[in-house]
């Protein structure tokens, strides 16, 4: 009877736990970090797309990187672009940009830390790291 009631407390606790965990507000930095890798998703996923029109070949690159200072002026430009107002996945991914710019200045602006300003890393991401077997 006691291992039983102490395996059911245990499967409680963990399962309280694991409830909390999912439910706990995203931080500040949390939430920059995810909308700018659905961001970068979203622009790979348009780049290589076939239906989208060919004004998006001359879209300015969009990696982001949110410890890169340059990221600000990043997303200001590609906002700004002039180009690609008819397609709809543009115009969607310019709102989220434009989304990630007012987080990064208003609501994060000190919660961030900025580690590099190398606006040159923006513009060809790093690949990852082959691995060798």
């Amino acid at each position: 009877q006691l291992p039983t009631m102490k395996m059911l407390l245990l499967l409680t606790a963990l399962l309280s736990a694991a409830l909390l965990a999912s439910t706990a507000p995203p931080t500040c930095y949390s939430r920059v970090l995810s909308l700018s890798k659905e961001i970068t998703e979203s622009f790979k996923e348009l780049q290589t797309s076939k239906m989208v029109d060919s004004c998006v070949e001359r879209l300015p690159r969009l990696y982001l990187d949110i410890h890169n200072y340059c990221v600000l002026a990043k997303l200001r430009d590609f906002v700004a672009y002039p180009g690609c107002d008819r397609v709809v996945e543009v115009n969607e991914l310019k709102e989220k940009a434009r989304s990630l710019y007012t987080i990064l200045i208003s609501y994060c602006r000190r919660d961030l830390v900025f580690l590099t300003d190398d606006c040159n890393a923006l513009e060809i991401p790093v690949s990852p790291p082959i691995e060798h077997s």
